[in-house]
């Protein structure tokens, strides 16, 4: 499917205007959009293919910000764990990980994403074990077979446990192996073109797990490459007490005396902030990737969500690792971000609509794409999600945009990438999805040893 124009559907754009249209259309052109109204297709594009959307939301994709793909191979373990528990647990599994197993992981991983709404993703790989081969690549293959557009941060460690640092020492790389591998990955994989479908950008995994060189060294390395950065921050209070032990600081200050504030930067979780980090994440333009269901599975506490946006820091939305957040959903998001904001500051704190804002051009902005994905406006790129809601779960709902954030997921009836299909009537068309269950089984089975 090459052109096509969508008919009849209620629409939200998620414009500058936050147009929204009862009954419209959205014509669809190679890999942009060219047109979006109220009313009927226009006449000009009558000879493209109509697809009868009469009962559906078409929104833009949704952008998740925050993931670790090779996690799905682990779903279900340390489920009653905080933090720093679980990743003692795990460690020691993720160890095991090679180029077959993440393949498998992420390629299910972004099958079941797909299928909640999600058109681009990130990823944060930081897990290089050796011999395991090239866990980066096996990440990028996965996301063109799906078909998302993809954004993989490749991430690092190499403050081990004999060097003070909570990881073991076997999945810890020197800095110099590190630097020169991110600059390899730059090279090989990264498009900054206007449509492209793969950029890279520069992880250090956290405060604990890497040295303040490498964090320092990895910042300059990103600004010389002109990619984007991304950590962990605050995500726990134990981080915080860990900063101040180390460093005799908060974490936002810590990050700042290393240069890694900014408009190019964009931090997960952002949970345990104080007015000062939250305001000085604001003035630098520093963006959050909000990860409520993971926060909420690891107890590890309410990002303050209302008082960044209200601060002006960008903030989308990340499903973070499916070891953490087993239903791996991007619209459940937008769901659980209503939820916990309005749990902590009341019914005001979140709106429906804020939250789908938070999901599409509040993560197009994150990862520098708003001028190009995160809204259905014409000569953007067609990533765009059409939700059926003429089914039992939401068929008297009034508000189509409450239904889709605040009831169970919708089917999905279509999920378009750059103007090609990716999930039809509620199945993934790119690749099975019989058989990408069956491998991430095996995949999971060979990591523990069975």
């Amino acid at each position: 499917m090459t052109d096509f124009a969508l008919n009849g559907c209620a629409v939200v754009t998620v414009d500058p205007r936050r147009s929204e249209y009862e009954r419209g259309h959205v014509v669809v052109t190679g890999s942009r959009i060219t047109a979006v109204g109220p009313g009927p297709v226009p006449e000009q594009y009558r000879g493209t293919r109509q697809i009868d959307a009469a009962g559906c939301l078409v929104t833009p994709g949704l952008v998740n910000t925050h993931h670790h793909l090779y996690q799905w191979a682990t779903r279900g373990r340390a489920v009653d764990a905080t933090l720093f528990g679980w990743l003692t647990e795990l460690y020691p599994v993720w160890a095991g990980i090679d180029e077959a197993i993440v393949r498998a992981a992420s390629t299910a991983a972004l099958a079941w994403l797909a299928r909640s709404g999600c058109t681009t993703s990130t990823d944060h790989q930081y897990i290089f074990p050796r011999g395991g081969g090239d866990v980066l690549a096996a990440t990028i293959e996965a996301a063109r077979d799906v078909g998302l557009r993809f954004h993989p941060a490749r991430g690092s460690m190499d403050l081990g446990q004999s060097a003070g640092g909570l990881p073991p020492d076997s999945v810890v790389e020197s800095r110099d192996e590190v630097l020169a591998a991110t600059e390899a990955a730059i090279d090989r994989f990264h498009d900054p073109g206007p449509e492209s479908m793969l950029r890279i950008a520069v992880a250090p995994c956290s405060p604990f797990s890497v040295s303040r060189e490498l964090m320092a060294e990895a910042a300059e390395l990103a600004r010389r490459r002109q990619v984007r950065l991304h950590t962990h921050l605050a995500e726990t209070a134990d981080e915080d007490e860990y900063c101040a032990g180390h460093f005799g600081c908060t974490p936002v200050q810590y990050m700042d005396s290393l240069g890694w504030l900014g408009p190019d930067v964009w931090l997960a979780h952002a949970v345990h902030l104080d007015d000062a980090g939250i305001a000085r994440l604001g003035a630098t333009r520093t963006g959050v990737a909000h990860c409520p269901s993971s926060n909420g599975r690891l107890g590890a506490g309410i990002c303050r969500t209302r008082d960044l946006i209200d601060a002006g820091v960008p903030v989308g939305l990340g499903v973070d690792g499916a070891a953490s957040n087993e239903e791996n959903s991007l619209r459940a998001e937008l769901h659980q971000a209503v939820l916990v904001a309005r749990s902590a500051g009341g019914p005001e704190a979140m709106t429906v609509r804020q939250a789908l804002e938070l999901a599409t051009m509040g993560g197009a902005a994150l990862l520098g794409r708003e001028a190009e994905i995160g809204s259905l406006e014409p000569g953007k790129l067609a990533d765009l999600a059409l939700w059926r809601l003429d089914t039992l779960p939401h068929a008297d709902v009034a508000d189509p945009v409450a239904a889709l954030v605040l009831g169970a997921q919708p089917p999905l009836e279509l999920l378009a990438v750059h103007g090609e299909v990716v999930v039809e009537r509620d199945r993934v068309v790119t690749v099975d999805e019989d058989q990408a269950a069956r491998a991430a089984r095996q995949a999971a089975a060979a990591l523990a040893g069975g």
